[in-house]
């Protein structure tokens, strides 16, 4: 017996620092009426889907960097993408820079996406917990990826939610290359992780053909995917944005590790992909049944030890 939702993972190109909210949800209600069009009940757009991919100038102005986050969510400039998914009844995830003032009275800064239901509701929030990048302005890199300065580590863990017929979970970005992200999501049961990523062709520190950058974005995607028995819809922002290319490559990847659907341009784009949430049964229930195969006596240092360390010589 099958349990079908259909996805798509929503594309999104080049948003430029001049361009404002009310254009950028303008770009995303149209993919959703396209995605719905083609039998999409549940749409995944990227990481800071609102803005440019900020943290990559050094940005000295208070005033300007705060506008880059959202104070609410919904909010008047976004509100008309709950209303339109809502009246359309399809679910969405959304990434965006998210700010407010604890009970403290401290200010907090979370690289977060969030899971709308059918009726527009919010049913779920992740906040991203491994951050890439640096704290401080480093003059020698050819753009900066300040997001260790822009935003906390995450303080949600990585939820999963039953929600729209299935367990699905959140995570963003550079999470998508830490096993630990998908294994934690799969111990809770989850079916779909939907995932929004901004991430540079090239590497600002390193040398890495193009082609590599792409082979490990899709195959991390594809692991996790595979190794915990569930739907991956990984969903970029891409195309030149602030003068640095960035990856497409949106993928929708199967339980068994294949690429589903796969986006073929750097700019606004709609991939569909028939998900049976059942598919991945089989895997949990044999080759990575956790239960029968697992053996945490053994990984210990996993949750003890954060740097690698060599035996000594």
């Amino acid at each position: 017996m099958s349990r079908m939702i259909t996805a798509a993972a929503a594309q999104l190109g080049p948003v430029e620092r001049e361009e404002g909210r009310a254009s950028v949800v303008g770009r995303l209600i149209e993919m959703l009426r396209a995605a719905h069009a083609r039998g999409a009940r549940l749409v995944v757009f990227p990481e800071l889907a609102l803005t440019t991919f900020f943290p990559r100038w050094h940005i000295t102005d208070k005033e300007e960097l705060d506008g880059f986050y959202e104070k609410e969510m919904p909010s008047n400039e976004t509100q008309p993408l709950f209303d339109v998914a809502r009246d359309l009844g399809v679910g969405f995830n959304l990434g965006y820079a998210e700010q407010f003032i604890d009970e403290a009275g401290n200010r907090r800064r979370f690289n977060t996406s969030i899971l709308v239901d059918r009726q527009g509701e919010i049913v779920g929030k992740y906040r991203k917990v491994h951050l890439p990048g640096h704290y401080e302005y480093e003059p020698e890199r050819p753009w900066q990826h300040l997001e260790k300065g822009y935003f906390e580590v995450g303080d949600l863990g990585f939820p999963v939610f039953r929600t729209m017929g299935g367990v699905m979970g959140m995570c963003i970005c550079n999470d998508r290359r830490w096993p630990e992200t998908w294994r934690v999501m799969g111990l809770k049961g989850v079916e779909l992780v939907t995932l929004g990523y901004n991430t540079p062709v090239g590497n600002s520190v390193a040398v890495e053909s193009p082609h590599l950058r792409m082979f490990h974005n899709h195959m991390s995607m594809q692991a996790g995917a595979y190794q915990n028995g569930t739907w991956v819809v990984g969903t970029a922002k891409c195309g030149m944005e602030g003068g640095v290319d960035m990856m497409a490559g949106s993928c929708i990847v199967a339980p068994t590790g294949e690429i589903a659907a796969l986006a073929t341009t750097n700019e606004d784009e709609v991939i569909v992909a028939d998900c049976d949430l059942e598919r991945g049964r089989y895997i949990r229930e044999t080759v990575f049944d956790f239960a029968q195969h697992r053996r945490i006596e053994h990984y210990g240092i996993i949750a003890e030890q954060t740097a690698a360390e060599a035996p000594p010589e």
